[in-house]
């Protein structure tokens, strides 16, 4: 059976210049409307004019590949089972579920640097604690740079998408002034020739609120919209971005969290950074007053979960979903 990247070609995901957000100059009264059909209209949108370093990228790019390039034995030193409840570290080839099959990608998870006096380390809150960082020159230092620039941007995109909803634009500092923020690299083996079933990563939503996605040249990342699977490949100097569930719960369906998949089809290994800002983890996150009925897609949902129909805090949500991607390490750590 042959491979197919793409479902349809006809539509494209919208490039948003988010510059007038970022230096408070030009139309951002234009770049406010974009931002809201894009998230109407796909859930996904790129960005450009974000101002993140490139020197950052290319070092973070370039020491993720000498990194991956190891034997397994030398990236097990950092395995996820030596991170406990922060949920931190590598782990190998197939060791991660979606939808409960195995994933073609190895990677890396890191999250908030937290030492082991911090209040929610002493009070083993799962997610946080101390990263696990391979014994490479300068690993360390570009990781926590590149994630603190992400933050960063991560508070710009909201401030702009507070406004393409008509409110304050600090109105999701309520959730996330201090974000559970977490990071991933991944590595994706060129797929295998003749296997139609398993993906890098199969069909899902993210959790949170945001996702801002840093993906090198190779392709492959899938988007699904108004029910078709398009592309959305690299494009040079943006991230892609896409809202996760708890912004789909906010706004009612308004603006939803839109599934997508990967399947590395390029003939080389693909190198993907997404990092999530999300909700504080014990913040209770509450629908916004639209005046509009919930559109709730829970019938089409691969899972046919509802993100409207949860009760509880984020860190619950977060860990009723991540439970299922680590079966095996989450029965013996939380």
């Amino acid at each position: 059976m042959a491979l197919q990247l793409s479902e349809s070609r006809s539509l494209q995901i919208p490039i948003v210049n988010i510059d007038p957000l970022v230096s408070g100059v030009g139309d951002k009264e234009n770049l406010i409307n974009e931002i809201r059909q894009s998230c109407c209209d796909y859930g996904f949108f790129y960005v450009v004019g974000h101002g993140i370093d490139e020197t950052l990228q290319q070092q973070l790019e370039q020491l993720s590949r000498q990194f991956f390039a190891q034997a397994v034995a030398t990236k097990l030193n950092i395995r996820m089972e030596l991170g406990g409840r922060a949920w931190r570290g590598y782990f190998p080839v197939g060791n991660e579920l979606t939808s409960g099959k195995p994933d073609l990608k190895e990677g890396i998870y890191f999250g908030a640097e937290l030492h082991n006096d911090h209040p929610l380390v002493q009070a083993k809150t799962p997610l946080h604690g101390a990263n696990l960082f391979p014994a490479l020159p300068q690993f360390r230092e570009i990781v926590l740079e590149y994630m603190a620039a992400m933050a960063q941007l991560g508070h710009t995109l909201m401030s702009g998408i507070a406004l393409s909803l008509g409110l304050d634009e600090g109105y999701f500092r309520q959730y996330t002034s201090d974000p559970l923020t977490l990071f991933r690299i991944f590595n994706y083996p060129p797929h295998p020739i003749n296997c139609s079933e398993n993906w890098g990563v199969g069909e899902h939503t993210d959790y949170g609120v945001l996702t801002i996605l840093k993906q090198d040249e190779s392709g492959g990342l899938q988007v699904k919209s108004q029910s078709r699977w398009i592309d959305a490949p690299s494009i040079s100097g943006s991230f892609v971005c896409n809202i996760g569930d708890m912004l789909d719960r906010m706004t009612g369906g308004y603006y939803r969290s839109t599934p997508h998949r990967v399947r590395n089809l390029s003939k080389r290994d693909r190198l993907s950074f997404p990092f999530f800002f999300d909700p504080n983890f014990d913040a209770e996150v509450k629908p916004i007053e639209m005046n509009r009925v919930i559109q709730d897609d829970q019938a089409e949902r691969w899972d046919r979960s509802s993100v409207h129909a949860f009760q509880g805090t984020y860190g619950e949500y977060v860990l009723s979903k991540v439970s299922k991607v680590f079966p095996e390490l989450c029965s013996a750590v939380l």
